[in-house]
């Protein structure tokens, strides 16, 4: 073909109510709506065309020249063990560590052992001055800041260089175990200290975060989650308020952390939801709005043990969408993860799913690549909207801490929940390998030999805990 031609050849102008009257022509006597428009967990409409936003404003990560962090999980009970797998991981391409203790909400079973010692076993020889290190919330989580300090000290790095997130969010250690080691109140008059001492080490980061993953995998809807997080991330900034900290520099070490899915749109629209409705609180504090630093994880509630390689399509997916979304650094659970421990492929496939879409494909040349599409537009606009209603909602029930002691949170998260497993249930979705095209014979698959470690069962004060649901064992579509 000769592409001259398109520069002379002309098209008549795309007419929407021309597209309108071929559209139902084509789909006969049948609905509109019932034939061409769906809707998401939260009942924002998605229509099969959208005109393109004119104009639009970008919303970028904070750093968007810069590559993404590639994060590993180092979650084996075997400190010396994960520390070979850490140790692999970094030298064939990730870029960040997020250490996950025994009875963390994500740990899904296993996970370090909460000492010092296996802290510093599974870090032993590792560059705090090149590697991004997350402290997954944990029961312990505020006493592994300290078990970590020594560790940087014996390195002698300057503190400024450090690139590190601390996984201090009382609400989600209080949803995804149900209890906390002291009441809410004695919890709120301690954090404040804590914060000046975090402060005055001069660690630069994440010192607080608001995680979305335990109310997503637990069943959550995109504004469930997202409401959640902002309530939190609203309660840490009341922390900082009574540590006495200005809002303008204690904005930046509140972070985010999130789950994204297979559905590639509603990844993309939550993760530049998220970033809007950041600032949007910073703007009601009436401080200049920073960026959020947002981590993003593969949903393990997508994941199944039936046919459990189209987990790594699933992955692909949600890392895409992940991306293109602007987090800031993503981790992506091994393919394997619903049969146990994963092995070394398992992790490889996971680490290099990463290196393939950014070094190969160049999936992060481009910032917000979304900006100006309509469809993604629309719906990152609309979980915006739903978002702050359910923000609200948990505000008005007293903070995320009260809504999560009364249930209440819990209640709608349960119900959303149900909606989706009798939507699976009735056929009117269905899951690849699993209920659609399910494989004759399953492929043997293996994983690393290693007990599951209990949830914690101390506690003084309770709630209903949200444990982690995957989609398959739920519906009983599970192997």
């Amino acid at each position: 073909m000769d592409a001259s031609l398109l520069a002379t050849a002309t098209f008549p102008d795309a007419d929407r109510a021309h597209w309108l009257k071929l559209a139902q022509r084509a789909i006969g006597d049948a609905d509109f709506d019932a034939a061409l428009v769906s809707a998401t967990d939260d009942g924002v409409r998605i229509e099969p065309l959208y005109d393109r936003v004119r104009n639009p404003k970008p919303v970028m990560r904070d750093h968007p020249d810069t590559a993404w962090t590639v994060v590993q999980r180092v979650d084996d009970p075997d400190p010396a063990r994960a520390n070979a797998q850490a140790l692999d991981d970094l030298a064939n391409g990730a870029t960040g560590l997020s250490v996950i203790f025994e009875g963390a909400p994500n740990a899904f079973g296993y996970g370090l052992p909460a000492t010092p010692e296996a802290l510093a076993r599974a870090l032993d020889g590792i560059s705090f001055a090149t590697t991004h290190i997350r402290i997954d919330v944990h029961p312990s989580v505020r006493a592994s800041v300290d078990w970590l300090t020594p560790l940087i000290g014996a390195r002698r790095i300057d503190p400024s260089r450090l690139k590190l997130s601390l996984g201090i969010d009382p609400a989600a250690l209080f949803a995804g175990t149900g209890r906390l080691r002291m009441s809410v109140e004695a919890l709120q008059a301690s954090m404040p200290q804590s914060l000046a001492h975090f402060f005055a080490l001069g660690m630069p980061g994440v010192l607080l975060e608001a995680d979305g993953r335990v109310y997503h995998n637990a069943g959550a809807t995109e504004a469930q989650e997202l409401g959640a997080m902002l309530a939190t991330a609203v309660a840490h900034l009341r922390m900082f308020q009574e540590a006495r900290q200005p809002l303008v520099y204690a904005a930046p070490h509140v972070g985010f952390a999130l789950s994204v899915d297979q559905d590639q749109m509603i990844g993309m629209a939550k993760l530049r939801a998220l970033r809007k409705l950041w600032a949007r609180v910073q703007e009601a504090c009436s401080i200049a709005p920073s960026a959020a630093s947002i981590h993003a994880e593969t949903s393990y509630r997508m994941m199944t043990a039936k046919d459990p390689e189209t987990n790594i399509l699933r992955a692909t997916i949600a890392c895409f969408a992940a991306v293109t979304g602007g987090a800031d650094s993503i981790s992506i659970l091994p393919f394997t993860a619903a049969h146990g421990l994963p092995d070394g492929f398992a992790r490889r496939v996971a680490r290099n799913t990463q290196a393939v879409l950014g070094g190969e494909s160049h999936i992060g040349y481009v910032a917000d690549p979304a900006a100006g599409s309509g469809g993604v537009e629309a719906l990152t606009d609309a979980l915006c909207a739903k978002a702050w209603a359910e923000f609200q909602a948990i505000e008005a029930e007293g903070g995320i801490m009260a809504s999560l002691a009364e249930g209440r949170l819990q209640a709608r998260i349960g119900a959303a929940r149900q909606a989706r497993l009798a939507a699976y249930a009735d056929g009117a979705r269905a899951i690849v390998g699993t209920t659609l095209y399910p494989a004759g014979t399953e492929r043997p698959i293996s994983t690393l030999a290693a007990e599951t470690r209990p949830m914690p069962d101390d506690g003084a004060v309770f709630c209903e805990a949200l444990f982690p649901s995957r989609l398959d064992a739920s519906s009983g579509a599970a192997a």
